[in-house]
């Protein structure tokens, strides 16, 4: 049984040729007309099985273009079987460390906090006014520069 693009493929080269002959050779006159309109609507459509059949056929292609990601078959998660083995290994013991350290692992207690803070050592900020006032003598006066 032959392939859905291949078909494809020759009935648009077909239809193409065909509708090109048709609307070349018609002279262009009014009651033409018609006979051109065929041979254009032959002809795209044979553009669009060309079209549909080279994307099937692109679709099906398996071919490892190196340096471009997205022409490669997609790889998933097949692994050779020493892969698979080593990684299944692996995954084993991290499981059987991490179900070791849960275990054996006893969580310390937190240390509990004083009943009393500790003594203030630092001295109290300034207050608002002293902020202020040293504010205005370290700043030009910018209103009096206008």
């Amino acid at each position: 049984m032959p392939h859905p693009q291949g078909i494809l493929l020759c009935l648009g080269m077909l239809l193409m040729t065909a509708g090109g002959v048709i609307a070349l050779c018609v002279d262009v006159s009014p009651h033409h007309s018609a006979a051109l309109f065929v041979g254009l609507f032959l002809g795209l459509g044979g553009v669009a099985m060309m079209v549909s059949g080279l994307c099937m056929a692109m679709k099906n292609v398996q071919v490892a273009v190196p340096g471009h990601h997205l022409l490669h078959p997609r790889t998933g998660t097949r692994f050779s079987p020493q892969q698979a083995l080593a990684i299944q290994r692996r995954l084993d013991r991290i499981r059987r460390e991490m179900s070791e350290d849960s275990v054996t692992r006893v969580p310390e207690p937190e240390p509990s906090l004083p009943s009393t803070p500790p003594p203030w050592t630092m001295e109290p900020p300034p207050s608002y006014d002293t902020v202020m006032k040293s504010q205005e003598h370290s700043r030009p006066d910018i209103y009096a520069l206008c």
